[in-house]
């Protein structure tokens, strides 16, 4: 894993050369993706998004926001259906980051609240929320909200594929059928029940879906000739 890991790293910043130039936006995405990389991967490998990555990487967003302008115009909106006048870039960059990050976190929470309350057990770490706080600083209410639309609906394809792979699979099949010996079900109900308790980390896919959002996006946009958002 570790030199593909490192290949990866390097041609995110190639990336962020080809997508951004030589400039502080360049310098901005390849502090995300590196975030985004350690997250996706230590996600993937032992179910953890570490605050010592999540709350330093929405420190570096908000420091970002202030120089290199998220173009997300939530604040400007807002200030011109109040009357406001809109405040210097900076001011602004920053404010868009905070709704961003306020945004992403607190739609995961709402998630994982409302997961509890109906299934009655944990679906959801805190990590995940934390880690939109991140992503949110980093990409501005708009494209934190298609990011988290991207990476659930990326998670709940493949998360059924894999449910469906490892029941055909066998998975766990001798665990069924000494439960079933025992009078708890037939081995198939059982088999189908192991399979669906498996679960996936969410913030890998999360990951995943702000990597194309910055990538990806940009180059729709050209080849659609809308105004740039990122």
């Amino acid at each position: 894993m570790y030199p593909l890991v490192e290949l990866l790293t390097g041609l995110l910043f190639v990336a962020c050369y080809l997508s951004f130039g030589l400039g502080p936006a360049t310098f901005k995405w390849i502090v995300f993706s590196c975030l985004i990389v350690v997250l996706t991967i230590t996600d993937l490998r032992v179910r953890m998004l570490p605050d010592v990555v999540n709350w330093p990487g929405f420190a570096a967003g908000l420091i970002f926001a202030a120089f290199v302008p998220l173009n997300d115009g939530t604040t400007l909106s807002l200030a011109g259906r109040f009357g406001l006048l809109p405040p210097p870039q900076a001011v602004l960059g920053v404010l868009d980051a905070l709704l961003g990050a306020a945004f992403g976190s607190f739609l995961l929470w709402g998630f994982a609240a409302m997961y509890k309350l109906v299934r009655g057990h944990e679906g959801m770490g805190m990590g995940d929320v934390k880690m939109m706080a991140m992503v949110g600083a980093f990409l501005g209410l708009r494209w934190t909200f298609l990011t988290i639309l991207v990476g659930t609906l990326l998670g709940s394809i493949i998360g059924i594929a894999v449910i469906l792979g490892l029941y055909a699979g066998g998975w766990k099949k001798q665990v069924a059928e000494r439960a079933s010996r025992r009078g708890l079900g037939g081995v198939s109900a059982l088999r189908w029940a192991i399979a669906r308790q498996y679960q996936l980390p969410l913030g890998t896919f999360l990951g995943i879906a702000a990597l194309l959002i910055v990538f990806v996006t940009p180059l729709a946009i050209r080849a659609l000739s809308f105004p740039p958002i990122i």
